[in-house]
C-alpha cells in the first residue's frame, strides 16, 4: 500500500505539498497539483483519514440519519448528500432509524463517541419534542421535519401549500368525497393542514372517518385505503402523505377490482419511478429532493466551517404534477 511519503517522491514534491493538495490547500501550483494527483491515482494512494482527522482535530466524516431508507425520498435525498459531501473531501455514515427512537437514540450516541464532524437527521417525533441545539456536540442540520421553537440548520418542503395545491386539484377536477391516508408526524400533519384548508375554503365537510393516521408504509396504507374503500360510503379520492402509503392504496384498489380514477382518484407526495409507469400515472406533489439534500450539506459545511454563524431555514417549494389519476369526475 503506497504510503504519502511514496506519492511525494513520485510527484518530486514534499509530503507537506501532497497534504495540502489533499486537503484542497492554497498555494499550490496548478502544474505541481496535477502532477501530485496524477501520483496519487498511478499509486491508487489512500489518505488515512483517522490520522488526518487527529492532527487536524476535525472530522472527514458526517452522520446521515434517517427514518426510512426505502422511501424514495430519502434514497435521493442519501444521494445528493453523499455527492456534495464526497466533493468537499468528507464521507458520510448512513444511519437508517425505522422511525424507532431507540433505533436514533444508538446511532446519535455513535456519532459522539466518533466525534463526527456534524449530522443530518431526519428525526422521529421523540427527537423533534425533546431536541435542543446542547443535546449533540456536533452541528446539526435538520430535513423534511420541522421542529418547532429551536434555533437549529434545517431545509424543509413548504407541506401545507403542496397539500393545499394538491388537495384543490381534486376538488376543481369534481371530487367531494377526499380521503387522506395521514402520519402523525410533523410532515404528514402539515401536509394534513393544507388538505383539510382546502376543503374548508371550498365547503366541503371535515369528516372523521375520511382521515386515517397511519405510519408511513407501504403496508399500512393498504391496510388503511382496504377500510376506507369497504365502506357505506367509500371515498371518491385517495390523498397520501407520503409514495409509500400511495403505493400500498394504490394495491388495495387493485385488490377491490376498483379502476383508476373512474372508481376513485389517488394523488400523493414524491416523484418515484412506479408513480410515471403505472397506468393511468399518478397525480403528485414531487419535492426538489436532490436539492433537499444539497442544501442541507451545504448548510452542514457552513456550519462547520463557522460554528457562530446564524441559523437558517431554507423552505422549497413542491411541484404539482397533474397526470391520469386525478382526470375530471364523471
Amino acid at each position: 500500500m503506497a504510503s504519502i511519503k511514496d506519492v511525494a517522491e513520485a510527484a518530486g514534491v514534499s509530503t507537506a505539498t501532497v497534504s495540502r493538495v489533499l486537503s484542497n490547500g492554497l498555494h499550490v501550483r496548478p502544474e505541481v497539483r496535477e502532477r501530485v494527483k496524477a501520483a496519487v491515482e498511478r499509486l491508487d494512494y489512500r489518505p488515512n483519514l483517522v490520522a488526518r482527522s487527529l492532527r487536524s482535530q476535525q472530522s472527514t466524516t458526517i452522520g446521515l440519519i434517517v427514518s426510512d431508507i426505502r422511501n424514495p425520498f430519502f434514497t435521493s435525498l442519501s444521494r445528493a448528500v453523499e455527492d456534495t459531501m464526497y466533493e468537499q473531501g468528507f464521507s458520510v455514515l448512513l444511519c437508517n432509524t425505522d422511525e424507532q427512537p431507540e433505533k436514533e437514540a444508538i446511532y446519535l450516541n455513535l456519532m459522539r463517541d466518533t466525534s463526527i464532524a456534524g449530522v443530518i437527521i431526519s428525526p422521529t417525533r421523540r427527537t423533534v419534542a425533546s431536541f435542543t441545539d446542547s443535546n449533540n456536540p456536533f452541528p446539526v442540520v435538520v430535513v423534511d421535519r420541522s421542529i418547532p421553537n429551536v434555533d437549529v440548520d434545517a431545509v424543509l418542503l413548504d407541506n401545507v401549500d403542496a397539500a393545499y395545491r394538491l388537495t384543490t386539484h381534486l376538488i376543481e377536477q369534481g371530487y367531494r368525497r377526499i380521503g387522506a391516508l395521514c402520519s402523525d408526524m410533523s410532515t404528514g400533519l402539515e401536509r394534513q393542514t393544507g388538505y383539510e384548508k382546502a376543503l374548508r375554503e371550498h365547503g366541503l365537510a371535515l369528516r372523521a372517518e375520511h382521515v386515517k393516521y397511519v405510519p408511513p408504509k407501504m403496508e399500512a396504507g393498504y391496510a388503511a385505503a382496504l377500510k376506507m374503500i369497504d365502506t357505506a360510503e367509500p371515498s371518491d379520492a385517495l390523498f397520501t402523505v407520503n409514495s409509500l402509503l400511495a403505493a400500498g392504496a394504490l394495491q388495495a384498489i387493485q385488490e377491490r377490482h376498483l379502476t383508476i380514477p373512474d372508481d376513485i382518484a389517488l394523488v400523493t407526495f414524491d416523484e418515484t419511478t412506479w408513480a410515471s409507469l403505472v397506468q393511468p400515472a399518478i397525480t403528485l406533489i414531487a419535492q426538489p429532493t436532490y436539492e433537499i439534500g444539497q442544501t442541507a450539506a451545504e448548510l452542514l459545511l457552513q456550519r462547520i466551517a463557522d460554528p457562530g454563524r446564524s441559523t437558517r431555514q431554507v423552505i422549497l417549494k413542491g411541484q404539482l404534477l397533474v397526470r391520469g389519476s386525478s382526470t375530471p369526475r364523471r
